[in-house]
């Protein structure tokens, strides 16, 4: 460990150490900005890096947005993942109760996770795109494996259309929510519980 100017010790970032405080940066910087506005010269400087370090780290920028989307995307998936053998009616609010933890827990990375649809850039459009389908099939799965539901009501067009569309309300929905204190969160939870419910009534 090396000693700062101070007396104290500053201990040496691990490889993985130093990949999330650049990513943590990169998520603050991209929910505050439009992507062609984020340059990395100023990740390095916050992150108290060289920037040939931080390309170390990420190629080339859209590279360094990629793993911040994909970084949030695996957080989400983890935290939603349905419990087998539960029925969706019923882990619906737990579900909705641990994405709402996350949005609130993660807010800087849940805004630039949604920014990267207009990132102008294709290929992390591309990545934000692959995380939108996996939280598709994720519903999907956890409804074909309800019997309530099951695999052929799950397999309808109009299905998977309105757990697509209710992803987007969710998403519009939670963005306002981190605006200001209103509503709370219980009300968000059941909106959007509702609002799924809503969509899949036969």
């Amino acid at each position: 460990m090396a000693a700062n100017q101070g007396g104290r010790t500053r201990r040496r970032l691990s490889t993985e150490e130093r990949r999330e405080q650049l990513l943590a940066v990169g998520a603050r910087l991209f929910s505050e900005s439009p992507y062609d506005d984020v340059w990395i010269e100023r990740v390095a400087e916050i992150a108290g890096v060289s920037r040939g370090l931080l390309y170390h780290y990420f190629p080339a920028k859209r590279d360094f947005f990629a793993a911040v989307v994909e970084r949030e995307s695996e957080r989400m998936l983890r935290m939603t993942a349905a419990v087998p053998g539960l029925p969706v009616r019923e882990q619906l609010a737990a579900g909705l109760d641990a994405y709402l933890e996350y949005v609130a827990a993660h807010a800087d990375g849940y805004r630039a996770f949604h920014r990267a649809d207009a990132s102008g850039d294709e290929a992390v459009r591309r990545v934000y795109r692959r995380a939108l389908a996996a939280q598709e099939r994720q519903i999907l799965a956890a409804l074909a494996a309800d019997p309530e539901f099951g695999p052929a009501f799950a397999e309808r067009p109009g299905v998977r259309l309105a757990v697509r569309g209710w992803l987007a309300f969710t998403t519009a929905v939670c963005l306002e929510w981190l605006r200001g204190p209103d509503p709370t969160r219980e009300q968000v939870r059941d909106l959007c519980a509702r609002a799924l419910l809503g969509a899949l009534a036969r």
